[in-house]
């Protein structure tokens, strides 16, 4: 494995590299310096006090390059985590968590992702009764709170909140500025303040890491893993394809080697899954 035993570079302000230390320690005995000397809140906050200036992987790449340059090391890793909707009711807060993995001597990029329901809560309440009722589905104290005047585009924050002791005096001074006479109340989205985004942080790290131990069968190199799928499995009922995978592609970023593997052990597709039979 080409990986092993190096130190990786890492910009992290939020306790990412405790977190994830001990698995790259246990996998590849690598060692995750912390970078310093940037803001990377500059790239945005979960509290919408400064936005995001590009895309979620732009980010991270960004990071794991700046990483780089602040410690000297040739290779550098970046995180950066969304939350939205679920793709498919819309309904769930979703968490979608991106590290990208960048050799600067190589140029060579690999990516680990990991997403699933996030518990992104967010509610306005304007009283203690229903902020603590909100705090207790949110997993307060483990899950930090966030709180501000009125909305959720109010300048006034108050961030980190774990204790009862704090959040309380801060519910009331935030009510105090508010115009409406509410609070909105909301989850710290932040690495550090939410056991339920650092498992999604984890898993997003299980896959640079299984991705980084993949060697390319022709040229060797890390990170041969699936990047597409190919639509088409046959329904069980009519024999039409549908939209169901039916292959998927294994390919090499530094050499183009790909290769195509089955989807799965199912043959044909159940009718339920089928455009014709299930319209």
């Amino acid at each position: 494995m080409k990986y092993t035993h190096r130190e990786i570079a890492f910009l992290t302000q939020h306790g990412k590299d405790r977190l994830l230390q001990p698995l790259f320690t246990e996998t590849m005995g690598c060692s995750l310096v912390r970078a310093t000397g940037y803001d990377t809140d500059q790239l945005g906050t979960f509290t919408r006090d400064l936005q995001r200036p590009g895309t979620q992987i732009a980010a991270a790449r960004f990071k794991a390059h700046k990483a780089i340059e602040l410690t000297g090391l040739p290779i550098g890793l970046g995180s950066e985590g969304t939350f939205g909707a679920d793709p498919v009711g819309g309904l769930l807060p979703w968490n979608t968590e991106i590290l990208v993995w960048c050799d600067s001597t190589s140029q060579l990029e690999i990516i680990g992702v990991a997403q699933g329901p996030g518990g992104g809560f967010q509610q306005t309440v304007d009283c203690e009764e229903d902020l603590l009722a909100f705090a207790e589905q949110a997993g307060f104290p483990s899950h930090g709170l966030v709180l501000r005047p009125d909305d959720a585009n109010n300048p006034n924050i108050y961030k980190g909140l774990q204790e009862k002791s704090t959040l309380i005096p801060a519910f009331r001074a935030t009510l105090a500025m508010s115009r409406t006479r509410k609070v909105f109340a909301e989850v710290d989205l932040r690495a550090h303040m939410n056991p339920t985004r650092q498992q999604m942080i984890k898993r997003a790290a299980e896959d640079l890491i299984a991705k980084l131990r993949s060697p390319c069968p022709r040229c060797e190199a890390p990170g041969f893993s699936e990047k597409d799928l190919i639509a088409g499995l046959l329904c069980a009922l009519c024999s039409n394809p549908t939209r169901l995978p039916v292959a998927k592609v294994w390919r090499c970023d530094a050499c183009g080697f790909a290769k195509k593997i089955n989807a799965g052990d199912t043959e044909r597709a159940d009718p339920s899954r089928c455009d014709l039979c299930n319209p």
